[in-house]
């Protein structure tokens, strides 16, 4: 290890049992659309539609993890993981949402856990990350209340099936980026712009993950948000009322639902849409007890409430809607913070605030960071990939995670998105975050120099075993 890996590492001090992962998602590296009777997703219906997908991009074959697998589960063992997280593709195990389960696609995850586990890392599952099969979507979507119930049969083949694999389940992830980019902006699939269809979306996708994790009575399970630190561009009324609204949607809609067992009344307000969606009991089955709570963190909002501003939390690759029901007016300015290739702000001292907040405003439960990293423009040379902004990214994300740690937060893992180079939603495959470049021609895969590095962070902490966290 070079000195500056020393250094780089020398400070990075964490708990004996913490998780050292890294994460990805189903449609995302997956491919084999097509094989072992795995049904359509609306993904599929969206890359196929015309300027839905930045080039006209599609997930058909992605970076074929399908196949390669036992390659990758060998990548992570080097890099020193000890767990992974990835998802289930819906409809590789019910291709029509519903009826019969398919054993192949089972028997694919069963593989893989398997593989994971002869390599001594923890499998940590997503049941659902954004791809609904699209009967489901057919017969109404997320708007639709029934698709809850169908999720929560599901979720019980899935955890009865690996059960033995699987120590760790998680239900929806991100549910703000199923409900409002799917339904109310359109950049994701489905590609709906129908904002009240929105908010009955992210009712049902609450109520979702409150079914599932009662069908499953998992010996670990969670739910999984997305949460940004906000802050007003000045202290005028109409930026203060902004941020306001921006943090009402986008963490606590999910936050107080989630483990407070309601909704936020100034956000309900914000909405304007009647809630005769949300029937009785369903905040009780929302607010089901969990055993740890998943959240991603890439970002800061800093909002404004002037008028004239552009509501979008960052550049979409093509033409979108606002996914802000309610709050559409409200502006994303650059708070003078470096940004990604996302074009959104680095600033690690948002998840430090997120953190907090979290373990002071909400009942105890521990924390995972389930996701953070960044796209930058990674170039291939000489066979290296010299990402040294993202390798500063992760240093700083994890010195907030050990801020929060010796602030008294229950952190017990920190999984970096992505492990690998893979198809970016609606931006295709012009977005790297991986740790590992991936050539999307010939499959190859090269370890960043991001990836050494956090080897080493990894390295040094199972070396060292500290015990006085």
């Amino acid at each position: 290890m070079t000195t500056q890996q020393e250094q780089a590492s020398s400070h990075l001090r964490f708990p004996a049992t913490f998780a050292w992962g890294a994460a990805t998602s189903a449609y995302q590296v997956e491919g084999a659309v097509n094989e072992d009777g795995r049904g359509t997703s609306i993904w599929d219906t969206f890359t196929r539609t015309p300027g839905r997908v930045l080039g006209g991009d599609h997930a058909d074959v992605a970076i074929d993890h399908y196949h390669r697998f036992r390659d990758d589960v060998a990548v992570m063992a080097e890099l020193g993981l000890t767990a992974y997280r990835f998802s289930v593709s819906w409809p590789r195990i019910q291709p029509d949402g519903s009826g019969t389960f398919n054993l192949k696609g089972l028997d694919f995850y069963k593989r893989l856990t398997d593989e994971l586990r002869a390599n001594g890392i923890d499998p940590w599952l997503t049941l659902y990350h954004w791809d609904l099969p699209q009967a489901l979507e057919d017969a109404g979507g997320w708007p639709n209340r029934d698709t809850a119930y169908r999720f929560a049969d599901y979720a019980r083949c899935v955890h009865d099936a690996l059960k033995d694999h699987v120590h760790t389940f998680s239900t929806v992830n991100e549910p703000w980026c199923a409900a409002f980019l799917g339904y109310a902006s359109g950049e994701h699939a489905p590609g709906r712009r129908e904002p009240a269809n929105a908010v009955r979306a992210a009712h049902h996708l609450n109520l979702a993950h409150g079914l599932a994790v009662q069908a499953m009575d998992a010996r670990r399970v969670g739910g999984c948000v997305n949460l940004y630190a906000v802050s007003p561009e000045t202290r005028s009324e109409a930026d203060l009322d902004a941020a306001r609204r921006i943090d009402g949607l986008q963490n606590r809609f999910f936050l107080d639902a989630l483990l407070l067992g309601r909704y936020p009344d100034d956000v309900i307000e914000d909405l304007g849409v009647g809630l005769d969606f949300v029937a009785d009991g369903d905040m009780a089955v929302i607010n089901a007890p969990i055993d740890v709570l998943l959240v991603n963190y890439y970002s800061r909002f800093t909002v404004s409430g002037a008028p004239g501003g552009k509501a979008s939390a960052a550049a979409a690759p093509t033409d979108t809607g606002s996914p802000w029901v309610g709050s559409e007016h409200v502006s994303f300015v650059n708070g003078g913070r470096p940004v990604t290739a996302m074009g959104w702000e680095i600033d690690q001292d948002g998840l430090l605030e997120v953190l907090n907040r979290v373990a002071r405003d909400y009942p105890a439960v521990p924390l995972v960071i389930s996701e953070n990293g960044a796209a930058f423009d990674d170039v291939l040379e000489q066979g290296r990939v010299h990402d040294t902004d993202r390798r500063a990214y992760l240093d700083a994300h994890l010195s907030a995670c050990r801020a929060a740690i010796e602030a008294g937060v229950p952190l017990e893992g920190y999984f970096a998105w992505s492990l690998m180079d893979n198809f970016e939603w609606a931006w295709g495959y012009g977005k790297r975050f991986g740790l590992v470049h991936v050539d999307f021609e010939t499959q190859r895969r090269v370890l960043k120099d991001s990836a050494l590095w956090y080897a080493e962070i990894i390295r040094h902490n199972r070396r060292h075993e500290p015990t006085d966290s």
